[in-house]
């Protein structure tokens, strides 16, 4: 898809300039903890283990996501899926996803995927092939569900 209005990026943490990442934490902390109003450690130990996709559009970060399996017990999970607020209405959260898919696809070949969803963003989710796996529950102050997409 050469027309596609971003790169992908996926890498380690170390793999980051400084500027990379700080505007990769910023847009995070920007929409979780500040336009969510949700203070929370947002900095909470895991990142160094996962991988960290990026939608780009040159030099600037539209949209991220992280990757990761916190042990061989659990399933890989996608969290931290965030948009930039000037880039909204663009459909890059369901191409963040898409391309959060296919990498786990590829890095955990044959396994489910897991999330954390935000309650009101079940559909979306489940367009995606997400189904619910939990009660509603309350992380931070706002609903949320587990939800789980089958292996292919």
């Amino acid at each position: 898809m050469t027309s596609q209005p971003y790169t992908v990026d996926v890498r380690r943490l170390n793999e980051f300039s400084a500027i990379e990442l700080y505007a990769m934490l910023k847009l995070r902390v920007d929409v979780f903890v500040v336009e969510q109003e949700c203070p929370y450690p947002e900095l909470d130990g895991n990142d160094i283990d996962c991988l960290h996709l990026r939608l780009m559009h040159g030099d600037e970060l539209l949209a991220c996501a992280r990757l990761w399996r916190p042990s061989n017990e659990v399933l890989p999970r996608v969290g931290r899926v965030a948009v930039s607020p000037d880039h909204r209405g663009k459909k890059l959260g369901e191409a963040l996803m898409r391309e959060a898919i296919i990498a786990c696809e590829r890095e955990y070949p044959g396994e489910a995927i897991e999330i954390s969803a935000q309650s009101h963003l079940q559909r979306f989710y489940g367009s995606l092939g997400f189904t619910v796996t939990s009660e509603e529950y309350v992380e931070d102050g706002i609903p949320h569900v587990d939800m789980i997409r089958s292996a292919p």
